[in-house]
This record gives structure tokens, sequence and C-alpha cells, in this order.
């Protein structure tokens, strides 16, 4: 049987307007909003563990500036 990270989840519309359609695997959810934080130049720019987010990434993951260690529990709320 496959982990849970290979499993294929469904996700919030929130989410996916952020990754893509769903459903995908939690790697592929973690992946892809990296690289929507990066290709939206999201991370703070003295501190590179912390996520500012935009107006669509803050649907998922609230609006206030963030660490990326809390950041994968957020974004887990809107798997299902």
């Amino acid at each position: 049987m496959a982990n849970a990270l290979q499993k294929p989840v469904n996700l919030s519309a929130d989410l996916e307007a952020v990754v893509g359609k769903g459903p995908m695997t939690r790697a592929q959810v973690t992946s892809k909003v990296w690289e929507y934080i990066k290709g939206n130049d999201l991370q703070d720019s003295k501190d590179k563990r912390q996520i500012n987010p935009d107006a669509k990434l803050g649907k998922v993951i609230g609006n206030d500036q963030i660490s990326m260690f809390k950041m994968t529990a957020a974004v887990s709320k809107h798997l299902s």
C-alpha cells in the first residue's frame, strides 16, 4: 500500500486556485505550493523561512506571515 504522501487527495477550491486541479498527492501539493511561492516571490527577503502570502495563497494559509514549517499544517487543512 502507498504511504500517505503518495496517495492522491482532494483539494479545496482555494488550494486548487494556487496549485491547479486535484486530486494530487501531498508531495505534489507541497511541491506546487513552493513553485507558487517562488514564482510569485513570496519568501521574506531577510528570512527565507518566512512566507508572505498574497491574496490567493492567503485564502489557504492565512494572510499573516507564516513560517514554512507551519505552512504545511495550514495547507493540509485543505486536503481531504
